[in-house]
């Protein structure tokens, strides 16, 4: 399927899962679909601000969301409510579904931040990652996500991660 200005707009409800529960749940507008990867906006869906110290999500903010069907992350270009681009921080998930309305990602816990001019590259949540008890649970899984945001920080680093978002 495939959402064009012809089209009116679609509305999914992305659900981030973690460990076997919801950790959040909010409406995005459906931008396309291409069959392996999608993309949804919406405003920054969080209670008040989370101030990372390296970035700050906050009420006004547009997240511009990529996720795939074949790929272990979802990569959620940040705005600022003038348009200014904050960076990207991508999740290291299991492969997205859709089913009718609603998306739904399950997030391993690893992130990276890309800062928008690209110099500071930030592995996340390594601890949390090493804490969830993965790589003894699902081994196949922990190695698909670590090799998920290896590639990721590969390509910010010595360049192609901008066609992830193209």
């Amino acid at each position: 399927m495939s959402a064009n200005s012809s089209d009116p707009a679609r509305q999914l409800d992305v659900v981030l899962v973690k460990a076997g529960r919801t950790k959040i749940r909010y409406t995005a507008e459906l931008l396309f679909d291409d069959g392996t990867r999608l993309a949804v906006r919406a405003p920054w869906a969080g209670d008040g601000v989370r101030d990372f110290g390296f970035v700050r999500f906050e009420r006004g903010d547009v997240f511009t969301e990529y996720y795939w069907r074949d790929r272990w992350y979802a990569v959620k270009e940040v705005r600022d409510g003038t348009g200014e681009l904050k960076g990207w921080y991508c999740d290291i998930t299991r492969p997205a579904t859709l089913s009718g309305a609603e998306l739904v990602v399950e997030d391993l816990d690893l992130d990276l931040w890309i800062s928008a001019d690209g110099t500071d590259i930030r592995r996340l949540d390594e601890d949390e990652f090493e804490e969830s008890g993965l790589a003894a649970s699902d081994p196949a899984a922990a190695a698909a996500a670590v090799a998920a945001l290896d590639e990721l920080e590969r390509l910010a680093r010595e360049g192609g991660f901008d066609a992830l978002v193209a």
